[in-house]
């Protein structure tokens, strides 16, 4: 579970100018790969996102989840990925009734970057409600801080690029315990609750940590596994406090060394 991708597998080296201090360089840098990923149900296309090729299988897994395709993990059945020269497909085979219903809202959009509702094809989709949360865990704010000081020196893909985005899933009194990377928010999100998910971990233990902003659907995915408490380094939207608001979700923002901001349900927090 705890299993990081070469940063070499997923960056590349690139000549550039570099001018600093008025001074021009002939240089080369690191850069991060992107590629096209298709998510394949019993090989009908579901959705093309551009993401970081790693830990493709935790990818599939968590966005199924995550979306809501299923309800439980035992609905998923395999996940098999396979990489060309410049994408790569990942094939969910679930369970019959949950294909039979995905067909029925098949969104067949590409997404960018992993940004946006994932192809959502109506608002209604997109608009996805979510019953409450768990009780899940209490956080004092001393470890919270701990696992924000601890979280920059478990981000390898971004070291070396400076461009991507990381979740973490810390456990109170165990600090952090997975960490995906992806250029894409949601992506990355989805890869760590697919980390957890097949390494069959506890969504009501631990939370999750983001470098990214707490947009509408980074709520979203972590109240449909039942993630109780979202940490995020940047800023939320008005949107993603109404939702955290109503699925008793702790939403936590601006959490820096020095400060954190609650928005919503600060019961978990102490």
């Amino acid at each position: 579970m705890n299993a990081q991708p070469a940063p070499a597998s997923v960056s590349a080296e690139v000549e550039i100018e570099r001018w600093s201090g008025g001074a021009l360089a002939h240089t080369t840098d690191l850069v991060a790969e992107e590629v096209p990923v298709a998510l394949v149900y019993h090989d009908v296309p579901h959705v093309v996102m551009l993401a970081t090729p790693a830990d493709l299988e935790d990818y599939g897994v968590g966005f199924t989840l995550s979306e809501g395709l299923v309800e439980r993990a035992e609905e998923i059945r395999g996940v098999e990925v396979t990489c060309g020269a410049l994408s790569a497909d990942v094939h969910i085979s679930v369970a019959w009734e949950r294909f039979t219903q995905l067909l029925q809202r098949r969104r067949n959009l590409a997404g960018r970057t992993g940004c946006g509702l994932c192809g959502a094809e109506s608002a209604a989709d997109a608009i996805r409600e979510c019953g409450p949360v768990p009780d899940g865990v209490s956080v004092t704010s001393a470890a919270l801080h701990a696992a924000i000081a601890e979280l920059s020196g478990r981000q390898p893909i971004n070291a070396r690029t400076g461009s991507v985005h990381a979740a973490a899933w810390v456990v109170p009194g165990e600090g952090i315990k997975v960490v995906r990377e992806d250029v894409g928010r949601h992506n990355a999100l989805d890869k760590t609750i697919g980390a957890l998910s097949r390494a069959h971990a506890d969504f009501t233990a631990g939370y999750m940590l983001i470098t990214s902003r707490a947009s509408y659907e980074m709520v979203q995915k972590c109240a449909t596994v039942g993630i109780s408490l979202l940490v995020a380094l940047s800023a939320p939207t008005a949107f993603a406090v109404r939702l955290a608001q109503r699925a008793g979700l702790t939403l936590v923002a601006f959490a820096r060394a020095d400060q954190h901001v609650v928005y919503a349900h600060p019961q978990r927090l102490k």
